[in-house]
């Protein structure tokens, strides 16, 4: 494009950025696949969720290699998908597994113990099972037919005193 001035404008980017920019893709899709050769004795399902995992932390960081980082940058990805992520723990225990897995048996590193981590909160667990004085009192609030059905699904549910 060639501006009023006179000067010319290119709106692609230069070819050495986007051979760099290729290259480095190329280097990125590589590394992902030497893991998921690594995790080939394992379940489909966990090879997939662990290379997205770790996929997801070497985007985090700008696309380092992870050769390059360690327990700081490991613990600032799990303290983010806790606090801006706002995952649940399994998730964030799922991602953590991921990056040991990265950096045991891929890496040949060893990690210290992270434990400047903000972990996701678990959710409360309400009780599931009623006692027997609160299931005697829900069924003396019911009255004709739906107390005679609570009263035998209770009894066939309920294992002997």
């Amino acid at each position: 494009m060639i501006l009023p001035s006179g000067d010319t404008v290119c709106r692609r980017p230069a070819a050495s950025a986007l051979l760099a920019s290729q290259r480095e893709d190329s280097r990125f899709k590589r590394f992902l696949q030497s893991v998921s050769n690594r995790l080939r004795h394992g379940s489909r399902s966990t090879e997939k969720s662990y290379v997205g995992r770790i996929r997801r932390y070497i985007l985090f960081h700008g696309k380092r290699h992870p050769a390059e980082m360690g327990a700081p940058e490991v613990t600032r990805f799990l303290s983010s998908l806790a606090v801006q992520g706002r995952v649940a723990a399994s998730t964030q225990n799922q991602a953590l597994s991921a990056l040991l897995f990265l950096y045991r048996h891929v890496l040949h590193q060893d990690l210290p113990w992270l434990d400047d981590v903000v972990r996701a909160k678990r959710p409360n667990r309400l009780p599931i099972v009623l006692t027997r004085d609160e299931v005697r009192a829900v069924i003396a609030e019911l009255d004709g037919t739906p107390t005679l059905l609570m009263v035998l699904g209770y009894a066939c549910s309920s294992a002997p005193a």
